[in-house]
């Protein structure tokens, strides 16, 4: 019998109604089955006249993607069997508004599922949609390869990958995308070589592929590509020669390659880049003299910046349009040619760290007139320049820095000490925050201010912005002409556009957070929304010469979240009209089928539940690990309650953490997987395996795991104090002191030494993080969470040990060393780089990234400056300044971007346990019960006495009794020896 209703079941999940009317009567031959098969026959007339579904192999193919996808703000809860994607608004799913004349069935045009937080992998069967012309993952965080089957889609015209995970080589079938005009790539983890293939991409104008590992050489083959206008390859292992066959290219206008490792010079033949708009080769190992590019008419942007370029700079005037020539860090010789004067939209001329001489022609500046909007920085540090011939006096609108070079010597003389200080920072970005003297405008609505019309308020669209290779340094100069360039592009009036704010981002890129409002209406209607959303990810805005290609990060709807971006259908036919009489006429004879359908159903279901789970646990494969005790679901249940929410600690990516009691009042921590976890089978065995073989006091010890009724389950000892993030979060009630922290630090900075070099084989731990650490009943630290680890490298045959693991990058953002990040090679290192920005988290009490900023480079920033006292945890209360001082280097030597500059974790232990015994005993009073060290004298003196701010006298004469300075009364100096600062934390 349920084999029968199964067979019935199936029948009608087919998607032919004629099919299903078939297989139908082939499995049932009873009365009520000619019933049936009379109603599929009616339903079958229905579909005639009426509106046309979805192609039955798209339907499967969305289905399987989103199979294949962690969707955990559930945008795509629309996808479901029991709807039709092209006619029930699937969200992300763009059709065709008319059925094709081949088949009758509707199509999928565009896969739009921009910034949606998705994660798993890319299914094989986006090789399935045949019409398909815009397929969108951007920003999201999805894993694996880009599927090769992708190249079966002849129709497409836009591949946008950018700003995932994805990891493994470009397909060689991707070059068989005839109709393709773009392919974003950038900020991935692919690797291996440019496919050759890539030169049958007639059609592809714009090639992004930067900040991902691709490697070997640029194929020559490329340069016979007609359309190719943007070539962006930047942050990448690219190597060989530059081809010299790409001066061939009829429409090249952007070549960025900055951060690569080519062979050789650049090829004489670049200067006939008839179309050339910008070069960029930053950073990439070249080496020979600079081409003499004053033959490209309209160049604007050249950075050949540190490379190993030498002999002169060539003295032919360069083009008009020059907004940027960035020669330094070369090995550069001779004068600096005239011909840098008069260039009317220059904006920044580097040409600091080489070895150029002579006299600096003041003709540069001079002979120029400047808007009160553009600036013009000249950079000549660190030269070997004598003299500076004419006027010495340059408009307020330049800079020139000179420092490091002889004519400093005269400085005073020549009236030029301005130019031989130390250089400010360049902040080019005004506040672009709206002035205005409007009334407060209703929630959700926002002031329009712009001429030529009176304020009003109205509800805007957000919009994420970026221009990915601008041809300029500055912005203000060119605030207007974008304005006018966007809102034309878009089709709106100028004051429709507001930019509320532009940063400048590693590339350089540009960043803008755009505010589009409605024409003198409150809210925009939904065509307009539609219009508007279609531009942008439909890229339909021409691209500008000097802005250069965009790319959008988020388009906001907010306020209009309920729109339905689909187009609009052109209405309903004659024949749909038909088909809604005949599906009266059979709808009586269908409810009285879907009633049995549904009976079916019911039954079925539990049905298939049981023979999933059955399925699912005959395929698991018991664990056996000696030394490590296997549990029953039914004890983990006893231990927690039934996992009640009362016994909850902590969540991750991975699922729940509960604190339970064994059977033998052993108290444990219970680490349970949740389906759809970050933490998958490979990283359960991989933690098991490694816990089971490691016994340090500073690393949390595995008690056990559970692994059956479809459970992942790791059982460890019990941490009562929680995580070193918990602690340090501004939501914790009760604050760390410094002695606790550092005491923290060097327990952790143990555990990993032990996993570096006493553990057999060694292990890199390769996910450390304050969130990692745990801290014990007496504020000891203890590292976890090994799900990530590996192994290190084992000497081969020869008794020769690679230095490093090559694997595919995992960790935390904001922890992960960036040399492993470019180059995939894990190292020791790379634990001694996340231990370190975990150092800058217990100084500062901040999160590796926060609004947008990173901890490493703040710090970094503070500690130059001699502001490091500034961004010191205020919840810290009193601390030794001299133990500040030397944890602070020793955290950004950790977090240097050089491996080899980095300490080993041998000496970051070292120095720890030297910070703690830095103080002389004789001058602390410690209880030893309290199991505190030297630096932990902090907390009796300061709960015994009310501490007032030294003088400088009182300190150099009472240096060890003042170390502790209180935050309570510092403001800011720098730190001299034997003086305690006065420095006011954040």
């Amino acid at each position: 019998m349920i084999e029968k209703k199964m067979k019935i079941n199936w029948c009608f999940g087919l998607v032919s109604q004629s099919a299903a009317a078939d297989c139908y009567y082939k499995n049932n031959t009873s009365t009520t089955s000619l019933v049936m098969v009379v109603v599929l026959l009616l339903t079958t007339l229905f579909s005639i006249g009426a509106q046309p579904i979805t192609a039955p192999i798209e339907v499967t193919a969305l289905l399987a993607i989103k199979e294949n996808l962690t969707d955990p703000r559930n945008f795509l809860k629309k996808w479901s069997k029991q709807t039709d994607p092209c006619t029930s608004n699937w969200t992300g799913v763009l059709c065709f508004n008319t059925s094709s004349p081949i088949d009758g069935y509707l199509h999928v045009r565009e896969l739009q599922l921009l910034s949606m937080n998705l994660t798993g992998t890319l299914s094989p069967e986006l090789g399935r949609f045949s019409y398909l012309e815009i397929m969108d993952f951007m920003w999201n965080k999805i894993t694996g390869s880009i599927p090769k089957e992708i190249g079966n889609i002849k129709t497409l015209k836009l591949l946008l990958l950018n700003g995932n995970r994805l990891t493994g080589s470009l397909p060689e079938e991707l070059g068989d995308l005839p109709n393709l005009d773009r392919i974003q790539i950038d900020q991935n983890f692919i690797s291996g070589p440019l496919p050759k293939s890539f030169a049958n991409l007639t059609k592809t104008k714009h090639f992004h592929m930067n900040n991902n590992s691709i490697s070997g050489s640029i194929p020559p083959e490329l340069s016979t590509l007609p359309s190719l206008v943007h070539f962006l390859l930047d942050n990448n292992n690219l190597s060989g020669p530059l081809p010299p066959e790409f001066s061939r290219l009829p429409n090249l206008l952007i070549i960025q390659l900055d951060n690569n490792h080519f062979d050789g010079g650049i090829p004489d033949s670049y200067s006939n880049m008839k179309k050339l708009l910008k070069m960029s080769l930053r950073n990439c190992s070249l080496t020979g003299p600079v081409p003499d590019m004053s033959r490209i008419p309209k160049l604007a942007y050249l950075d050949l910046s540190s490379n190993q370029l030498n002999g002169s700079i060539p003295s032919s005037r360069l083009s008009d349009d020059m907004t940027t020539i960035d020669l330094s860090n070369n090995q550069l010789e001779g004068i600096i040619p005239a011909s840098f004067s008069g260039l009317p939209r220059l904006q920044r001329l580097s040409l600091e760290n080489n070895s150029l001489n002579g006299s600096i022609s003041s003709i540069i500046w001079s002979n120029r007139t400047f808007n009160a909007t553009e600036k013009l920085i000249l950079d000549f540090q660190n030269n070997s320049l004598s003299d500076i011939s004419g006027t010495l006096s340059p408009p307020v609108n330049v800079t020139i820095r000179l420092q490091g070079n002889p004519v400093c010597m005269s400085a005073n003389q020549l009236n030029i000490v301005d130019f031989c200080g130390s250089p400010t920072e360049d902040n080019d970005i005004p506040d672009q925050s709206i002035k205005t003297i409007c009334g407060e405008c209703p929630k959700d609505n926002e002031r329009v201010t712009a001429a030529p019309v009176p304020c009003f308020c109205a509800v805007p669209l957000k919009v994420g912005y970026r221009l990915k290779s601008p041809g300029f340094s500055d912005f203000p100069p060119y605030r207007d002409a974008f304005n006018v360039y966007l809102s034309s592009g878009l089709s709106l009036e100028l004051y429709q556009l507001s930019v509320l704010s532009v940063a400048w981002e590693k590339g350089p890129r540009l960043k803008m957070h755009l505010n589009l409002f409605p024409n003198l209406v409150n809210i925009f209607n939904e065509s307009e929304i539609r219009r508007i959303r279609g531009l942008f990810t439909g890229w339909n805005i021409d691209d500008s010469d000097i802005f250069g290609p965009y790319e959008l990060m988020n388009f906001t709807l907010g306020f209009y979240e309920n729109v339905d971006l689909k187009p609009s259908n052109s209405g309903l036919s004659k024949g749909a009209l038909a088909g809604i009489i005949l599906g009266v006429i059979a709808g009586a004879a269908t409810l009285t089928a879907l009633v049995s359908i549904f009976i079916a159903r019911k039954h079925m279901k539990t049905y298939y539940r049981a023979v999933s789970k059955k399925r699912l646990l005959s395929k698991r494969i018991p664990i056996k690990v000696d030394g490590v005790k296997g549990f029953t679901f039914e004890e983990m249940s006893l231990a927690t309650n039934n996992f009640d929410s009362s016994t909850q600690v902590g969540q991750g990516g991975y699922g729940k953490v509960y604190r339970g009691v064994l059977s033998d009042g052993t108290v444990v921590a219970i680490k349970r997987a949740q389906e759809g976890s970050l933490q998958g089978d490979k990283e359960f065995l991989n933690e098991i395996e490694l816990l089971s073989r490691v016994h340090h006091r500073n690393l949390v010890s595995l008690i056990g795991y559970c692994d059956e009724e479809s459970e992942q389950m790791l059982v460890y000892e019990f941490m009562p104090n929680g995580t070193l993030r918990d602690h340090l979060s501004a939501k914790s009630k009760a604050a760390l002191s410094f002695a606790m922290r550092l005491r923290i630090a060097t327990d952790s900075a143990k555990g990993i030494l032990y996993l570096h070099t006493e553990a057999d084989p060694p292990i890199f731990h390769r996910d450390v993080k304050s969130s990692n650490i745990l801290v014990g009943p007496r504020f000891s630290g203890k590292v976890a969470d090994f799900g990530l680890s590996r192994l290190a490298p084992v000497p081969d045959m020869e008794g020769t040990t690679p230095g490093h693991v090559s694997t595919v990058v995992k960790g935390t953002p904001g922890y992960l060393d960036p040399e492993y990040f470019l180059t995939h090679k894990l190292t020791d290192k790379s634990d001694v780089y996340s231990l370190g920005v975990v150092f800058l988290e217990i100084l500062t009490g901040r999160q590796p990234i926060q609004h947008g900023k990173n901890i490493v480079r703040e710090v970094n920033g503070a500690y130059n400056s001699g502001m490091i006292f500034s961004v010191i945890d205020e919840k810290m209360g009193s601390y030794p300044s001299e133990c500040i001082e030397k944890f602070v280097r020793l955290a950004l030597q950790c977090c240097q971007e050089d491996t080899d500059a980095r300490p080993s974790m041998a000496e970051v232990v070292k120095e720890l346990d030297g910070i703690l015994h830095m103080i002389p005993q004789s001058d602390i009073s410690v209880d030893i019960s309290t199991d505190h060290t030297a630096c932990d004298s902090e907390i009796s003196m300061t709960t015994t006495t009310t501490r007032t701010p030294p003088s400088s006298s009182m300190a150099m004469n009472n240096r060890d009794q003042d170390l502790y300075v209180s935050s309570e009364y510092i403001s800011g100096s720098n730190l001299v020896s034997g003086v305690v600062p006065t420095i006011a934390p954040r």
